[in-house]
């Protein structure tokens, strides 16, 4: 070694003993840097990988072709070359198979979907009337006592409070009627919501409960496009006709619901089958209606008595045989208002009458 290297060394070794603190920091910035580095590197890797592994879940590793899920056999198949690139995949659905509605029912382990149509939405626990256990052999006197007890604990406890027990008759109500004008279960849903809504905002005091449940489904029924006239009403309803119209209003102007106005065509289905007509006269009524719309005629009459007319006047162009009496007792309505109206959607349409 020469002396020009010795001297290097040794000013180098003297640097370093004269500053061991740049030393360290040196050496910390060092390790440092490269730590930095070996986690963008891990970063990097890990996202390929994982680029990598939804790339190889969507995609055909040999073709790069689109892949289909069979369910029924538990894999994984490209759609392009037939390459199954997952089998035995679990399966997370019923071990069981149903081929009808009723079989599903009966094999499914859940209950009934909650519905607005009772005071409980179907949540609480029903006891049922029959006095047998479950092999069907009938209970003792003193477990039938037992049992008859345990249901009027729980009739008490299903209806704690005035709401529920209001809420548990306007709701009985609504469906009594709704079953007798034969309305869905949607229009019953509809009006269930209404009637809640009405009882959360405080309408029911001055009012009956029978008042008011009709007010609802008379204006679920115009909501959802399947409307029964207000005598229709009134022939199953306990409350009278002024009342009804009466409640109907501030019902519908307290919750600020939007009904539109009555359409005449939605009364010709169920005029034409009570009447057992043709689906010509059907069509035929429709377009009479649908000409004394154009014409601006239909502006502020009866819906009922405007689907009446136009039926009586279709049978007749049709040539089926029906009298304005049988119209009348149909559709509710007098036999003045279907001459009356029969003859402004004869002229409305153009057709003279015979």
């Amino acid at each position: 070694m020469t002396e020009t290297d010795t001297y290097s060394d040794s000013g180098t070794e003297r640097d370093r003993l004269a500053d061991p603190g740049e030393a360290s920091a040196n050496g910390e910035r060092t390790r440092t840097r490269m730590d930095a580095s070996a986690e963008e590197s891990a970063d990097v890797e890990e996202r390929t990988e994982s680029e990598r592994e939804s790339e190889r879940i969507t995609t055909c590793p040999e073709c790069d072709g689109r892949l289909a899920t069979d369910t029924e056999h538990g894999e994984t198949v490209c759609s392009d070359c037939g390459l199954v690139v997952e089998e035995d995949s679990v399966d997370r659905g019923p071990e069981w198979r149903a081929f009808n509605s009723g079989e599903r029912d009966s094999k499914s382990r859940v209950g009934a979907p909650t519905t607005n149509m009772m005071h409980d939405k179907g949540l609480s626990t029903n006891i049922g009337w029959q006095d047998k256990d479950a092999y069907g052999k009938s209970l003792s006197g003193r477990q039938r006592r037992r049992m008859q007890r345990l249901r009027t604990w729980n009739e008490r406890f299903r209806t704690r409070d005035s709401k529920e027990r209001n809420l548990k008759q306007a709701l009985g109500e609504i469906d009594r009627m709704a079953s007798a004008l034969g309305l869905p279960d949607n229009v019953r849903e509809t009006a269930s919501v209404i009637y809640r809504r009405a009882l959360s905002e405080n309408l029911l005091p001055g009012r009956s409960i029978e008042g008011v449940a009709t007010a609802a489904l008379y204006a679920a029924a115009r909501q959802v496009g399947n409307p029964r006239s207000l005598d229709e009403f009134t022939a199953v309803s306990r409350v009278e006709k002024m009342e009804l119209t009466r409640t109907y209003r501030y019902v519908v102007r307290e919750l600020g619901l939007r009904v539109q106005p009555a359409d005449p065509t939605s009364y010709v289905p169920r005029f034409v089958s009570r009447l057992d007509l043709s689906e010509e006269t059907e069509r035929r009524a429709r377009e009479l209606l649908e000409d004394a719309a154009n014409a601006g005629i239909t502006s502020g009459k009866s819906p009922v008595g405007l689907a009446a007319a136009a039926v009586y006047a279709a049978a007749l162009l049709s040539n089926e045989k029906v009298t304005q009496s049988q119209v009348s007792d149909v559709a509710d309505v007098s036999e003045v208002t279907i001459r009356n109206r029969y003859k402004e959607l004869l002229e409305a349409s153009g057709t003279v009458s015979a």
